[in-house]
């Protein structure tokens, strides 16, 4: 399962091949993306054969975007941003129009924070100015991720990620934070050579899995992929890390002018907050980190929780579909779970081909019954999945797994979620060349009797990053953020992707947390419930926070 984080709330609308939806749902071709809602993040699934490593990964750090990257639509017609300056803080944004209301710039960061006078990469901003009037400045969102677009979110998905009493009073900037999207950004690999990562089998097929000759196949391809990073991209790989980004986001509170930050972050986008806060706790305005990361978790914690969570959604999917007669499962909630681990077992077995020659294994099955777990309003997707692939049919798996992956119908990718995704990943957790392969054997054990539908095949997520160029760089410490303003931690009892006992966590690490429950599923809460949305709106406009969790329900 993807590692910082998440898996974000993905509302696919993913119909088979000829584009008719499922129960009744919207019909969704593959041309058709404006009827996807954006995803809040995503999370990162322990890596089995490289084949795989991000097969999972509908399990993603928020619920964002990417989909819709629009990185040429989002290009400021105001020019490069200017050089004449003696401080990045003090830089002065060519604000040019980019579209319905829309304005878009870049700005200048250094590569490396420790040499400031080095080279310097662009990062892309999206403002749209306080419909009101700016009565209380700037407020900075982030959909999650890692590699999720923050300009493409707000320009494309302004009215579900900030409530519009907030849009009145604020000017909303999206960023799209280095390494990722239109900002300078990771790069690896060419769309055919992504579609063979992604979606092709690996040297590894038909080993079996865990064993020392599978483990060295699937790392001499994991450090295969991070050489072409590294040759794509340049020394900007190793300092995607989320401290470089701390210290970016402070730099663009500055360039704004607001003396604290005010931030929304989603997913992934509440570990940027909570490191923020951390860093410069006498600058936190109104922070509000809603699908929360623990700070002190641990890769393999993530992959546990995040396996044992969605395996829960899974069961929760086939409990409520039960009761529906367009279900395609018969008896028992158990019986149901066997038969989707069934068809897991069987195209693991003997993949499935779709109808452009692309291969349907447990990796890109796995990923297709994760994304529409991130939101309930998805769920009527599974059926036309499940009934597809039972008949042998793969398109249906491919589209929402290119969904997940940003993939277009032509082949092409709309952005480099994934790619960054990797990065920053990578440089976010501790980790070394040497593989302990006892650990990683029993983990992969441990997951297996966790969740047995899933679990088996979620293990082996250290080799990837023992492979990396550049080894992890940050700490798994407490975000503690002494003597901050009040932070609204906000967490939903039934996420899969960042479950709720770590938004607990996080509020009692940081000195001034204020926790908000909402009892409910899905991935994220705000924008999607109205008690919710109230708290949150309050907090953000009036900076009033709850006297105690307010314990909202559907």
């Amino acid at each position: 399962m993807m590692t910082n984080g998440e898996l974000g709330p993905v509302r696919p609308g993913a119909g088979g091949s000829d584009g008719a939806g499922a129960g009744g749902g919207p019909g969704v071709g593959a041309d058709s993306e404006e009827e996807f809602p954006p995803r809040r993040g995503r999370g990162r699934r322990g890596v089995v054969a490289v084949v795989a490593v991000v097969a999972a990964a509908a399990l993603a750090l928020s619920g964002c975007t990417p989909i819709f990257s629009l990185i040429e639509s989002l290009r400021p017609d105001s020019g490069a941003p200017s050089t004449e300056f003696t401080d990045f803080s003090a830089q002065q944004p060519r604000w040019g129009g980019c579209g319905d209301g829309m304005q878009c710039a870049d700005v200048y960061a250094p590569v490396d924070w420790e040499h400031p006078d080095g080279d310097r990469i662009t990062l892309r901003l999206v403002k749209q100015p306080a419909l009101g009037g700016n009565a209380l400045g700037t407020l900075f969102v982030n959909p999650g991720g890692p590699g999720s677009s923050g300009a493409s979110y707000v320009a494309s998905y302004i009215d579900g990620a900030v409530g519009q009493a907030v849009q009145q009073q604020y000017d909303v900037i999206g960023w799209d934070p280095r390494g990722v999207g239109a900002s300078s950004a990771v790069s690896c690999l060419a769309p055919a050579e992504k579609d063979e990562f992604f979606f092709g089998l690996g040297d590894a097929q038909g080993l079996e899995v865990g064993s020392d000759e599978w483990i060295a196949v699937s790392r001499d391809e994991a450090a295969e992929f991070g050489q072409a990073c590294l040759d794509e991209t340049g020394a900007l790989l190793g300092h995607v890390d989320t401290a470089s980004t701390v210290q970016d986001l402070d730099m663009l509170r500055a360039i704004v002018g607001d003396e604290t930050l005010n931030y929304l972050g989603y997913s992934y986008g509440t570990y940027i907050g909570a490191r923020y806060a951390d860093a410069y706790p006498e600058r936190v305005g109104r922070l509000v980190l809603d699908g929360a990361l623990d700070p002190t978790t641990t890769e393999a914690e993530v992959v546990r929780e995040q396996t044992i969570g969605f395996e829960a959604a899974l069961r929760a999917y086939v409990t409520d579909c039960l009761t529906r007669s367009d279900c395609p499962f018969t008896g028992s909630v158990d019986d149901g779970m066997r038969a989707i681990g069934g068809l897991l077992d069987a195209v693991e077995a003997d993949p499935l081909v779709g109808s452009d020659g692309r291969m349907v294994g447990s990796g890109t099955m796995l990923t297709a019954i994760i994304t529409p777990l991130y939101s309930q309003q998805s769920w009527p997707y599974l059926n036309d999945l499940f009934v597809t692939v039972a008949n042998g049919d793969a398109d249906t798996a491919l589209l929402l797994a290119d969904f997940y992956y940003d993939r277009n119908s032509d082949g092409s990718y709309s952005s480099n979620l994934m790619e960054a995704f990797i990065a920053i990943n990578c440089l976010d957790y501790p980790s070394s060349r040497e593989l302990d392969v006892a650990a990683m054997r029993a983990e992969a054990a441990e997951l297996d009797a966790l969740a047995p539908t899933i679990g088996r095949f979620q293990g082996y997520g250290d080799i990837l990053c023992s492979a990396w160029p550049f080894l992890g760089v940050e700490t798994r410490e407490p975000a503690t953020a002494e003597g901050a303003d009040p932070i609204l931690v906000v967490g939903t009892t039934g996420d899969p992707a960042t479950p709720y006992r770590w938004a607990v966590s996080l509020a009692e690490q940081l000195s001034s947390g204020v926790l908000v429950t909402y009892h409910g599923e899905g991935h994220t809460a705000y924008g999607e419930h109205p008690c919710i949305n109230a708290v949150v709106e309050d907090y953000l406009l009036s900076g009033v926070v709850p006297a105690s969790d307010p314990n909202c329900a559907a």
